[in-house]
């Protein structure tokens, strides 16, 4: 069971989502880069790579595709060098 789990295109759309929950619940771009990398494998295990590559490959694709995708992330929404966010104002107000 768990050697045809990392073929599948379900699981790994499954990790995709539960990633993506957890971003959710810790806001900080934590998981987002793995969300999007475990959606990359799931788009090649669906489109057809699922019977080609083995569960080494489709490892590192996760991997090279979330540290990539982190890597385009902190670049985007990262405050320029040397500033600080602040708020000038309460919600309530």
């Amino acid at each position: 069971m768990l050697q045809t789990l990392h073929t599948t295109w379900w699981a790994w759309a499954i990790l995709a989502l539960a990633l993506a929950f957890l971003e959710i619940i810790v806001p900080a771009f934590v998981f987002l880069g793995m969300t999007i990398g475990a959606a990359c494998v799931a788009l090649v295990m669906l489109v057809g790579g699922a019977g080609s590559i083995g569960a080494p490959v489709s490892v590192l694709i996760f991997a090279v595709t979330s540290l990539v995708a982190t890597l385009l992330l902190r670049k985007i929404f990262l405050l320029p060098k040397g500033q600080v966010k602040t708020f000038d104002g309460d919600i309530n107000d």
